[in-house]
Order: C-alpha cells, then structure tokens, then sequence
C-alpha cells in the first residue's frame, strides 16, 4: 500500500514538474525527487514478493523517500533551504536500503544450499 502511494506521489510529483513549475531549478529538483521515488517505489513492490528479510529495505526505501524526496520537494515549493541538508541523508537510506537488499539475497541463498543442513 504504502509503495502504491509513493508511486502515485511520484507520478504527480513529476506532472508538477513538467506543467506546474516556472523555476527552472525548482522544477529540476522536483524532477529529480520524482524520478528517485518513482523508481523507489517499485523496489519497494519488488521487496514485498521477496523473503521477509527483505522489508528491512523496503522500510529504508520508504525512509529515503521521505528525507530525500521530502527535502527536495519542500525547497522546491519554497520551504527553507536548510532542508539540502537533509537531501543526502535520506540518499544514505536509498543506499542502506540496496545493500539490505543484497544482503537479504545473498542470506536467503545460504540458506537454500543444499550442503546446509
């Protein structure tokens, strides 16, 4: 559910950008948010077919979504420029969050060896 809103988030997030923004970095930085929660958002689908391990990054993802994306889109639409600061935070999460992912894929396949007893 709550990847299913972030995609819908990023897909009016990127509707804004292309038609409702006159600033040029304004409408970049919401580009950008768009883009990296549109492809979030699908990893975040991708991560509930997987083993439960997987969640771990999928939490993350949706993390990084609210920090990175978040950032962006309140400087965008005239928040406080401080909130930069907080941009490559929640990129530290998109990070964390892929290497949960291979780890989770790399524990889960330990565990299907046949060798393991």
């Amino acid at each position: 559910m709550l990847a299913a809103a972030s995609g819908l988030v990023g897909v009016a997030a990127g509707a804004l950008a292309a038609h409702g923004l006159a600033d040029s970095l304004a409408r970049e930085w919401v580009r950008t948010a768009s883009n990296y929660q549109l492809l979030h958002a699908v990893a975040c689908l991708a991560c509930a077919a997987l083993p439960a391990r997987a969640g771990y990054a999928a939490a993350l993802f949706l993390g990084g979504t609210v920090l990175f994306c978040g950032s962006l889109y309140g400087m965008a639409l005239g928040g406080p420029v401080w909130l930069g600061a907080v941009t490559p935070v929640g990129g530290l999460l998109f990070m964390a969050g892929w290497a949960v992912l291979i780890w989770a894929a790399a524990f889960d396949r330990q565990e299907d060896r046949p060798d393991r007893a």
